[in-house]
C-alpha cells in the first residue's frame, strides 16, 4: 500500500518552491534610480504623472538566460599610484565609492600582469635573461602601488570579488624579437610561460590576494605596435593553453582557476572560438571567452556574441575591457559626457572602409547601450578599464591618453565622479553575481532595456533612453503594473523586491 502522507509533505513543498519562482509579492517594493543629462545621479525618483499613453515593457520570469558573474573594473598602476597621491580620506573615498556595498560594489576586477601601457614603466616579475625556471620572479614592482590598492579594495568589499589577471607580455628575453612591443613567444619558453601564471598567483596568494582566473594574452592580435603586446594567432593560443598553461595549473594544483582565451574586439571572435572550442581536447582547459569593445563606438556585435555563445554555451562570456580611448578627459563638465563629441583611435587611424564604425559618440550613450546590449546576447560580465586617471587621462608610459569613471586632480587633491561612474554603478550595484538574466521586452524601439533577477529573488530592470524626449512606459510582470516616466538621454535601474 502506498504511504501517500509520505511523500505528500515533499511534494507540497516543492510546488510551493516552484510558485515562488514563478510569482512576486502583491505588494513589492519598487523603486527607480535614474541618472541622466539633466542631471539625475542615481537619483531615487518620485511618483510622476505619465506624459502620454504608455509603451510597454514586459518581463518574463520564465525565459531565463545566463547567470552573471559580476560588473567591475581594473586595477593598474596608473590607478594605484594616483589614489597614493591624494590624501587618505580621499583615497579612501574613491575604493568605497567602488566597492563598498552602499555605492558602486563591484563584484569583478581584473589586473595586468607585468608592465601594461598604464604603468610609469616597462617592468616584468621575471627580469634575469635565460631564467627558464624561474628562480627570480618576484612581484616587488607591485607592492608600492599595485597591490595596496588590490588588498584596501578588498578590505571594503562585503562580498569579495572576482579578479582576473592579464598579461600584456612575457619579458623581452622570452620572445622572437626581443623587445616589449609586439612579437611572439618562443617555443622553447612555452613552459616557462605557463609556470610564470602559477608563480604569480602563488605570489599574489602570499599576498592575501586570490586569483579568481586570467586571461591569456591582452589582445594577441597586436595594437598597432604601440605598447606592451605579445602576438599569438588563435591556433598558437589554444596549443599553448592545450598543452602548456592549462596542464601546468593543474599539475600545480590550480585546476579551478579560470582560463579566458582571446580578450580582444568582438569582430574577430568567430575565428578564436571556432578554434578554441573546435573539439573536446582543445575546449578542456578553456572556462571561456574575453572580449573588449574598441571595433566599434556604436555596434556592440549581437552576432558575434550569439555565435561565441551558441558554439560553447556552457562557458563563460566576458567583457574584460573598455574605456572611452584616445581622449583627454573633460573635468568637471557633466555634460560632455552626453554629447556626441568624443571621438576614438578609429575616427582618425581607422581605414576608410572601416571608420563609419568610428562617428562621434557620447560616451555615456555608449556605456549604456554596450552594457545592455552585451547583456542581452550571452555575456555574464562586463569589466571597465582603470578605474582612476588624471586631468590628462594618464600617468601612461605611452601617452596613450584615455577617460576613467573617475577622475583626479592629485595636486588639488580633487575628484571627479564622472556620469559614467554612475551609469557603471547601475548595473553593478543592482545586479548582483548570480543574478540570472530574464526575459524583456520593450514595444517602443528607443528603450534598450535588459533585466535579471537576483539571488535574493531583487529583480533589477535597467532601461536607456537615447532619445531626446522624456517617455512613459508601463512595467509589467505577472501581476504588478508600474507606470514610469524617464528622462531624455537618462538611463534608470527600477528594483523590484519584496
Amino acid at each position: 500500500m502506498i504511504d501517500y502522507f509520505k511523500w505528500i509533505g515533499p511534494l507540497i513543498l516543492l510546488i510551493a518552491a516552484a510558485l515562488m519562482q514563478t510569482s512576486c509579492s502583491p505588494n513589492p517594493n519598487i523603486n527607480v534610480y535614474e541618472t541622466s543629462q539633466s542631471g539625475h545621479k542615481l537619483s531615487l525618483l518620485k511618483e510622476t504623472k505619465p506624459l502620454g499613453v504608455p509603451s510597454k515593457i514586459s518581463l518574463n520570469l520564465n525565459q531565463k538566460f545566463q547567470t552573471i558573474s559580476g560588473f567591475g573594473g581594473a586595477f593598474t598602476e596608473a590607478s594605484a599610484q594616483l589614489l597614493n597621491r591624494l590624501s587618505p580620506s580621499k583615497r579612501t573615498e574613491i575604493l568605497r565609492a567602488y566597492f563598498g556595498s552602499e555605492a558602486a560594489a563591484y563584484s569583478m576586477a581584473r589586473t595586468h600582469m607585468n608592465s601594461c601601457d598604464f604603468s610609469l614603466k616597462h617592468y616584468s616579475y621575471s627580469p634575469v635573461e635565460g631564467d627558464k625556471n624561474l628562480e627570480y620572479f618576484s612581484i616587488d614592482e607591485d607592492r608600492e602601488d599595485l597591490i595596496p590598492m588590490i588588498k584596501d579594495a578588498l578590505e571594503i568589499s562585503d562580498e569579495g570579488f572576482k579578479l582576473i589577471a592579464s598579461p600584456w607580455t612575457a619579458a623581452p628575453w622570452m620572445k622572437d624579437n626581443n623587445a616589449w612591443v609586439g612579437g611572439k613567444l618562443l617555443p622553447e619558453y612555452y613552459d616557462t610561460w605557463a609556470l610564470f601564471f602559477s608563480k604569480y598567483a602563488d605570489a599574489y596568494k602570499a599576498e592575501g590576494i586570490d586569483i579568481w582566473g586570467f586571461t591569456v594574452e591582452n589582445e594577441p592580435l597586436g595594437n598597432g605596435n604601440n605598447w606592451e603586446s605579445m602576438h599569438f594567432s588563435p591556433h598558437e593560443m589554444t596549443h599553448f593553453v592545450q598543452k602548456h598553461l592549462g596542464p601546468k595549473l593543474e599539475a600545480d594544483g590550480k585546476g579551478d582557476l579560470v582560463i579566458l582565451g582571446y580578450d580582444q574586439n568582438r569582430a574577430d571572435l568567430k575565428e578564436w572560438v571556432d578554434d578554441m572550442y573546435k573539439d573536446k581536447a582543445s575546449s578542456k582547459y578553456f572556462d571561456g571567452t574575453a572580449v573588449h569593445w574598441y571595433e566599434s563606438t556604436y555596434d556592440y556585435f549581437p552576432e558575434a556574441l550569439q555565435y561565441a555563445h551558441n558554439k560553447a554555451p556552457n562557458k563563460y562570456l566576458i567583457q574584460t575591457e573598455a574605456c572611452i580611448d584616445s581622449e583627454i578627459p573633460v573635468w568637471k563638465e557633466d555634460a560632455w559626457y552626453w554629447k556626441k563629441e568624443a571621438t576614438d583611435w578609429g575616427y582618425d587611424w581607422r581605414d576608410e572602409s572601416k571608420k563609419y564604425l568610428h562617428p562621434k559618440y557620447a560616451p555615456a550613450n555608449r556605456y549604456a547601450r554596450d552594457i545592455i546590449g552585451c547583456l542581452n546576447n550571452w555575456v555574464d560580465g562586463w569589466v571597465d578599464w582603470n578605474m582612476v586617471l588624471d586631468r590628462q587621462g594618464g600617468p601612461n608610459w605611452f601617452e596613450n591618453w584615455c577617460i576613467a569613471p573617475i577622475i583626479v586632480d592629485p595636486d588639488a587633491d580633487e575628484v571627479y565622479y564622472t556620469p559614467l561612474y554612475y551609469i557603471m554603478s547601475h548595473f553593478s550595484k543592482f545586479i548582483r553575481p548570480g543574478a540570472e538574466v530574464i526575459g524583456a521586452d520593450s514595444t517602443d524601439n528607443d528603450l534598450m532595456v535588459t533585466a535579471a533577477r537576483n539571488p535574493d529573488n531583487s529583480i533589477a530592470v535597467v532601461v536607456f533612453n537615447e532619445g531626446f524626449t522624456a517617455k512613459t512606459y508601463q512595467l509589467t510582470l505577472l501581476n504588478i503594473e508600474k507606470t514610469i516616466n524617464i528622462s531624455p538621454q537618462a538611463v534608470q535601474t527600477i528594483l523590484i523586491s519584496n
